[in-house]
């Protein structure tokens, strides 16, 4: 509905005077409605719109002072001319006390006077809206702001606190309204715990209109301490002069808390809770400081723990989290306060000996170290037994920062393990040279691939009754362009520690096969060829469609793909091995056990694996004419492989005493030097075409 100045009057010449008033056309005009009864003015009112509100006092239905309370309790917030005959003058004087804007004389209305006065009235209101609406706007914006704030009057006494402000000063506004600033907000440093300085004082100081201020402490009034950050700033009059302050501040304490705790986070392993490696770094950086200040000594010792990895998969990670966090406490009960004991990962661990006299005090603490860990565990009422391989490194003879030192003392660890575990090993500088070549070897490895620089050897196997040719191995071999030939002794191992042997293991299974496949096109008989299989190339999640994609695409049969695997690959996951195996016979491939007899074996899981073939290790043919011993224990092997209904075949054999004695136990087959070296695939196919028996030296 559109605004309007509301008009109640019953007389027309009146009426008609005050719509001229406000109607003139050389002026901004108002729109004027009009009704001639009080009654009917409560009923337009009641609609809205109306800006004001000229009342005659003398009306039809009501006159007197009681016209205009009868309106006024109407529409109170509505400002109101009163239009008063001279007899009714000491009413209008009454209004006025009781709220109405103003009053004119009937016999001295004048136009000019009355739109000044209607003008001034709806303007006033306006403005008075307005102003509420600001005072509303910046109580409510006070009371719902999350930050505390706080006034004062230019003597630094307290003129208002918002709700937040109540809550963090344990003040209500009515008690702090007059108190002393010092009083009501007790401010100390947070480190120092010292009064601060007045910060309103430190507005002035500082020359700023506003100055933001943290590492303070508010003590409540009940006594309790929180953490705020606060900003001070003048407030000014219209005028421009200093009227007093305001203090805008909020609690920190939950901030500052997930800070510390982020920070302890970022510095600190999540599962044992020890410092991780950034964390160690520092301490051994500044333990470094103070040795060379003192002329001191201190040790790092790298914690490894030995096969790990096999209980973390017979039990669970559940039951491996535990066990490192048991590890991490015994770790930390064998060495000083001044310490620092570290979990770099998985299942190494890192000590620094901040200070120590001379090595052999390094010694007494790997000594305490290994039999602390070597003492049985219960977990999860599971008895576990763990022993580790221990590596120190010192300052200042192996190294100057903490990164040399841990990288030193992880190489001494190393050697630790090489020469039995459950040992430790000081770095020695021959330790670095080997690593030096190590890391040469895995770089060169890297590209070896690329480079076409690794070949497929293969070397027969025979049936020891007939010569025939039952089958070959493929084996691989690495022909570095500048060092020649590597034996695989040596890039194996590198391979595994490094990941390189999956892909490298995917490209001797595609080579082999896709040889086979070369050989039957040849017009070549058919023979099968074996693959040894690494542990990570086992296990991975791609292994079983690997296989399937290299046969379909090389279009071997796969009966005639064989691929060998170690006792200690299969026992590592024994359950998951033999899911994984049974698959791999459901796509027809044949299954060996290689080097059978050194590793840890279980018969009834044996009995489980669907396999084909075992492989009798070379070490126990090597010892058959020397050791009595050993052909008790072939001639064992042979018959559980028979009695498991598998092919046995005999590795190395290199004399005819062992082919004879092999051939006497009833061994199927064999392979070795004393039949063929391992040839290239150009040779291997003669044999295939002319057969063996001419090449061996009887």
């Amino acid at each position: 509905m559109k605004s309007c100045v509301l008009l109640i009057a019953c007389d027309p010449a009146d009426t008609r005077l005050v719509v001229k008033a406000l109607t003139r056309a050389c002026e901004e005009s108002l729109d004027i409605e009009g009704v001639t009864t009080l009654s009917s003015g409560v009923e337009r009112i009641n609609k809205g719109g109306v800006l004001a509100v000229i009342l005659d006092l003398e009306m039809p239905d009501h006159h007197g002072i009681g016209t205009y309370e009868k309106f006024f309790s109407a529409a109170p917030d509505i400002p109101m001319l009163l239009l008063s005959g001279t007899e009714t003058e000491s009413i209008a004087r009454q209004a006025l006390d009781r709220g109405a804007q103003d009053y004119i004389l009937k016999n001295h209305l004048d136009e000019f006077r009355l739109r000044r006065v209607v003008r001034g009235m709806i303007e006033r209101k306006a403005a008075e809206d307005a102003a509420f609406r600001q005072q509303q706007l910046a109580e409510l914006t006070l009371s719902c702001t999350g930050d505390a704030v706080l006034t004062t009057d230019t003597f630094g006494r307290v003129t208002e606190l918002n709700r937040a402000a109540e809550t963090l000063t344990g003040w209500t506004s009515e008690e702090a309204i007059g108190c002393k600033l010092g009083d009501v907000f007790q401010i100390i440093d947070s480190v120092t715990r010292q009064p601060v300085q007045d910060p309103l004082i430190a507005v002035v100081n500082a020359e700023s209109s506003a100055l933001v201020l943290a590492n303070r402490l508010l003590i409540r009034r009940d006594g309790f301490e929180v953490a705020i950050e606060d900003s001070a700033a003048h407030t000014r009059d219209r005028h421009g002069n200093v009227s007093g302050a305001v203090i805008v501040f909020h609690d920190v304490s939950a901030a500052r808390a997930k800070t510390l705790e982020l920070s302890h986070r970022a510095q600190h392993d999540f599962l044992t809770d020890l410092p991780n490696r950034v964390l160690l770094n520092d301490r051994i950086n500044q333990a470094i400081s103070f040795a060379a200040r003192y002329s001191k000594q201190l040790a790092v010792i790298f914690v490894d723990l030995d096969y790990f990895k096999k209980i973390n998969d017979a039990f669970g990670h559940a039951v491996g989290d535990k066990l490192l966090q048991s590890v991490a406490t015994r770790l930390v009960s064998c060495v000083r306060r001044s310490d620092s004991v570290s979990r770099l990962g998985g299942d190494e661990f890192a000590i620094l000996l901040s200070q120590v006299e001379r090595s052999e005090d390094a010694v007494f603490s790997a000594k305490k170290i290994l039999n602390a860990l070597a003492a049985p565990y219960s977990i999860d009422q599971k008895h576990l037994d763990i022993n580790a391989s221990i590596g120190v490194s010192t300052y200042p003879s192996d190294g100057q920062d903490a990164e040399t030192l841990i990288q030193k003392a992880d190489t001494a660890m190393y050697d630790a393990k090489k020469l039995g575990r459950n040992s430790y090993q000081f770095f020695r500088a021959d330790m670095q040279a080997r690593v030096l070549e190590r890391q040469r070897l895995e770089s060169a490895l890297r590209s070896a691939l690329g480079r076409d620089e690794l070949k497929l050897n293969y070397q027969p196997k025979i049936d020891l009754k007939t010569w025939e040719i039952t089958g070959v191995e493929a084996l691989l071999r690495w022909h570095h362009p500048d060092r020649g030939l590597i034996p695989p002794s040596q890039f194996i191992p590198i391979a595994e520690e490094s990941g390189l042997i999956v892909p490298i293991g995917q490209w001797v299974l595609l080579e082999a096969c896709r040889q086979a496949r070369a050989w039957m096109d040849a017009g070549l008989p058919p023979v099968r060829v074996a693959v040894n299989v690494s542990a990570l190339q086992f296990m991975a999640k791609d292994f079983l469609s690997c296989v399937r994609a290299v046969l379909i695409s090389t279009g071997v049969d796969p009966h005639n793909l064989e691929l060998e695997l170690t006792e200690t690959v299969l026992m590592q996951d024994a359950e998951s091995a033999v899911d994984k195996l049974h698959a791999l016979k459901a796509i027809g491939v044949q299954l060996a056990v290689d080097d059978f007899g050194i590793g840890y074996s279980s018969f009834s899981y044996l009995r489980r694996f669907p396999l084909d073939a075992l492989k009798v290790d070379r070490t126990f043919i090597k010892d058959l004419s020397a050791d009595a011993g050993a052909a008790t224990i072939v001639t064992a092997m042979i018959n559980i492989g028979k009695s498991l209904h598998h092919r046995v075949i005999a590795e190395g054999v290199e004399t005819r005493e062992q082919v004879q004695f092999l051939q006497t136990q009833g061994c199927g087959e064999g392979q070795g030097y004393f039949f063929c070296h391992p040839v290239i695939a150009e040779k291997f196919a003669q044999f295939l075409e002319s057969g063996l028996r001419e090449y061996v030296v009887h």
